[in-house]
């Protein structure tokens, strides 16, 4: 469902590719609607999108919760 105002630059859904308003009128931008996003948070909630990266010698293996972070 698209309740989002549709006058200004179109783009495509990430998640279901519909039309989507790309600016700041469109609370959910990138989004067409709040389902979209919310489906687009609970993959990343999940485990099932995640960032890689390479750990650096400043790297935290050795943290301990009880410690305070380091800064």
């Amino acid at each position: 469902m698209n309740t989002a105002p549709s006058s200004g630059p179109m783009g495509r859904c990430p998640q279901c590719s519909k039309p989507s308003l790309i600016a700041p009128a469109n609370p959910w931008r990138p989004f067409c609607c709040e389902r979209c996003k919310l489906i687009d948070l609970g993959d990343w909630m999940n485990g099932r999108f995640v960032i890689p990266v390479e750990p650096t010698e400043d790297s935290s293996d050795d943290y301990l919760p009880d410690e305070p972070p380091r800064q």
